[in-house]
């Protein structure tokens, strides 16, 4: 009758939501094009376009209790790119892959993006932000949620073996997978299978 809430996790340093972060506070939130289901490409007069991958994402927003389909609530998402670096901040020429989903009927937000590579320290994820609605999203309104998904290790090694691509994320991923990273490895195991993004298909 219940489902597993997902844990608060720390935005980490490159959220783009107006918080202050290394000393600087950007925010991409509000600006025109971000609420769109393709992050892919930059957006607000910008160039650029992530290459990578691709990765057709489906987010189910529920309630706790009950496991209610939470309707009309909206995603933040953002992620790093295939070399580890994020938009606005290691690469301040570009603001792609971050966007705004609101939520259908059923509780579900769609994204297309990119497998995101494994950078030093970190095993494969993406950030999140869950709020009540797209309109307090880009209102200031704080969210609801604030977490991270992990990204599971074999479905990565096989995108990670373009190295071309993904550089040096196979050999990132082999020293810190999820079950030793600082985000995710003191989470009990449901609760990090909970977190875990399940992929089907394959990096052709």
């Amino acid at each position: 009758t219940d489902c597993l809430a997902t844990p608060t996790e720390i935005r980490g340093p490159f959220p783009a939501d107006g918080t202050r972060n290394w000393g600087r506070a950007l925010n991409i939130l509000g600006e025109q094009g971000l609420e769109r289901p393709d992050i892919r490409s930059s957006i607000g007069g910008l160039d650029g376009t992530a290459q990578g991958v691709e990765l057709m994402l489906t987010l189910g927003v529920v309630s706790a209790s009950g496991c209610e389909p939470l309707a009309g609530r909206a995603i933040y998402l953002w992620q790093c790119d295939a070399r580890g670096d994020y938009s606005m901040y290691n690469r301040e020429d570009v603001n792609y892959l971050r966007g705004l989903q609101p939520c259908d009927a059923e509780g579900l937000a769609h994204f297309t993006t990119i497998v995101p590579g494994c950078y030093g320290g970190r095993a494969p994820h993406v950030h999140l932000e869950l709020f009540e609605s797209a309109h307090a999203a880009v209102s200031g309104a704080s969210p609801l949620l604030v977490s991270q998904l992990a990204l599971p290790a074999d479905a990565c090694r096989a995108v990670y073996a373009d190295r071309a691509m993904y550089g040096e994320s196979l050999n990132n991923l082999e020293r810190w997978p999820a079950e030793r990273d600082f985000m995710f490895a003191g989470d009990p195991p449901e609760v990090q299978a909970a977190q875990t993004i399940e992929m089907q298909g394959n990096p052709s």
